[in-house]
């Protein structure tokens, strides 16, 4: 007589043989149908934690959009897909701590009606009097720049294909421009690619943007006056709202309203700072006025590396260095001092590093993310180690921006934010070759250099094309 568990075996052994072909049918049909895995394995590979020490052949696992597990020997997932990464590194995905990304600029300058926010730059001053502070100029702490980011930016795929996964987004210039938002450059909804809200408070102290103040006296005069207006009404508002019998009700002040949640909160902010001058201006300014602040900036630290690291400031390096115009007057001649900044600007990161300075990268002004890797080899020309570079676009810009807890670096429970290259991420050949955002793969796929036919064709042969031919990578 058969028992009931002897006739259950022959199904049994015909699960274990189906189960592995069913969850590779399943994820070929993923596959076949643009699905969106969410198990990947990268093995084989050379492993750049940044936190800890470099595994020469190692796996990282990916699980629903985090990092699950990273080592030289490591459980891998059967619906994993498997990416093998032998000759190539895996390193934490790059932060731009400074960049107006997907922010939409005004085609034509634009006067803001009065009182209800920032003029634009190059904006007519208004021909009327201020009367009060509902009249503020180029005053908008409410603005988040990830409220009006427009996901559709196609220099947000050309930045990711560099390495970069998350970018800070920072509004417009101004006085207090706003605030800015921390995003992962995965390009779907809006609401998805935010990591930190409210990121970081942008001031600005250029009084040629604005128009008015006018001059840098002004502006600076003009913030003293909101550090104080927010100071009277932090008493004013809740006196008022404890008793309001019998005392004149204050006005409600946007500006004071949001400014006041800043300082209490202590909200990073970004004090613009470049040079000799501004630097230390800087500093003084920020702890007059109790801020949490970084300089932004910091060109010119190769002369006051010391003077930061005794004020404990930290400091985003703008990566577009000084340089002459590309069609100079010849009557236009630079002065030395002029040269001299120009020359030894990349030489900043590394004095800063040398004076234990933590700093990120920023890359400003920067249209084209090649020229951000092009900018890193030069500094690192001037001193400053490779290991310092990747650290400062990773695992020390997220703690500048208080994110190390989920960003920066490749270990279990963070965000899997990863770049896959062929080499040194740094080098000049070196390829990307996968990013990771949120644990969503993109596969970077190189673009084949067009030609220009006539002289360079060859009859019965392949056309010949110079990297020096104009129409080469357009």
């Amino acid at each position: 007589m058969k028992s009931k568990s002897a006739g259950k075996l022959p199904w049994l052994f015909l699960a274990i043989i189906l189960l592995p072909a069913l969850l590779l049918s399943h994820a070929g049909r993923l596959r076949a149908e643009g699905g969106e895995p969410r198990y990947f394995a990268i093995t084989n590979a050379r492993v750049v934690p940044v936190s800890g020490p470099v595994l020469e052949t190692g796996t990282v696992v990916i699980a629903n959009g985090l990092i699950q597990s990273v080592g030289a020997s490591v459980t891998i997932p059967p619906e994993a897909w498997v990416i093998d990464g032998k000759g190539l590194t895996v390193y934490p995905g790059l932060i731009d701590a400074g960049v107006d990304l997907g922010i939409t600029k005004p085609e034509a300058p634009v006067t803001e009606a009065r009182g209800r926010g920032r003029r634009r730059a190059g904006a007519p001053v208004p021909e009327h009097i201020s009367m009060g502070p509902e009249d503020r100029p180029g005053t908008s702490p409410w603005i988040v720049a990830s409220d009006d980011f427009n996901a559709a930016d196609k220099r947000i795929e050309s930045w990711r294909e560099a390495g970069f996964t998350t970018a800070l987004v920072l509004p417009e210039d101004a006085i207090i421009a706003g605030q800015g938002s921390l995003m992962d450059l995965n390009g779907e909804r809006v609401s998805q690619m935010i990591v930190k809200y409210h990121a970081a408070l942008r001031i600005g102290l250029h009084p040629e943007t604005y128009g008015f103040p006018d001059s840098l006296m002004g502006v600076i005069s003009y913030l003293r006056q909101v550090t104080d207006d927010t100071a009277w009404y932090d008493v004013a508002a809740p006196t008022y709202a404890a008793r309001p019998n019998g005392i004149e009700r204050p006005n409600v002040d946007r500006t004071e309203e949001i400014m006041s949640l800043i300082l209490h909160r202590k909200e990073f902010v970004l004090f613009p700072a470049n040079d000799l001058v501004e630097i230390p201006r800087a500093m003084r300014l920020a702890q007059e006025w109790n801020l949490h602040a970084a300089i932004y900036g910091g060109q010119q630290s190769y002369e006051l590396a010391d003077q930061i690291a005794a004020k404990k400031y930290q400091v985003i390096v703008n990566l577009k260095w000084p340089e002459g115009p590309k069609d100079p007057d010849p009557e236009d001649i630079p002065s030395l001092r002029v040269l001299r900044f120009r020359d030894r600007a990349p030489g900043s990161p590394a004095a800063l590093a040398k004076a234990g300075v933590k700093f990120a990268f920023s890359s400003g002004g920067i249209t084209d993310p090649k020229e951000i890797q092009k900018n890193v080899r030069k500094a690192t020309a001037a001193g400053l180690s490779s290991d310092a570079a990747l650290r400062a676009f990773t695992l020390d810009a997220a703690e500048i921006l208080g994110v190390a807890d989920r960003l920066g670096s490749i270990e279990p429970g963070k965000i899997a934010n990863l770049v896959v290259a062929d080499g040194d991420l740094f080098a000049e050949k070196t390829k990307v070759k996968h990013v990771f955002v949120d644990g969503r793969h993109f596969e970077v796929h190189e673009i084949e250099k067009p030609h220009k036919p006539g002289d360079g064709d060859k009859p019965g042969g392949s056309p010949e094309v110079s990297d020096d031919d104009p129409e080469v990578g357009r």
